[in-house]
């Protein structure tokens, strides 16, 4: 088991670096479709997650993680962990947004606060090690 020392304490800083770029992208692409291409909002957000994930990996991988590892697996591990968080981000999108009536970016906001800690546990412990 991974012992939570100083070093990755480090780590967990540049995963948040890394995913306040990530939720950059992910605001940026799911106004824009959204917006000015209007798609629905789930599938607006989808693509702006999607676009995240790929973005992150490649951060993640050589500057977080500093892995060496080949790059397929390890990168289908990291689809994994992100699909997974999808539904949980869109299950709090949905869950903030409709039913206790959050404005649609301020819930997105939320949802990925809380997805963010099932990303970086789920990279550290199972994918980037």
């Amino acid at each position: 088991m991974n012992e939570f020392n100083l070093e990755n304490f480090y780590k967990l800083i540049r995963f948040g670096i890394t995913g306040l770029i990530g939720m950059v992208v992910d605001f940026s692409t799911t106004w824009l479709v959204r917006e000015k291409l209007k798609w629905n909002q789930y599938v607006a957000n989808s693509c702006g997650f999607t676009l995240a994930v790929i973005n992150n990996y490649l951060i993640n991988r050589y500057w977080t993680f500093h892995s060496n590892q080949n790059w397929l697996p390890e990168f289908g591990k990291f689809l994994l962990f992100s699909l997974i968080g999808l539904l949980l981000n869109n299950s709090l999108l949905y869950f903030f947004h409709e039913k206790l009536k959050v404005r649609f970016y301020y819930a997105k906001a939320m949802a990925i606060g809380c997805v963010f800690i099932w990303n970086f546990f789920s990279n550290w412990l199972y994918n980037f090690h």
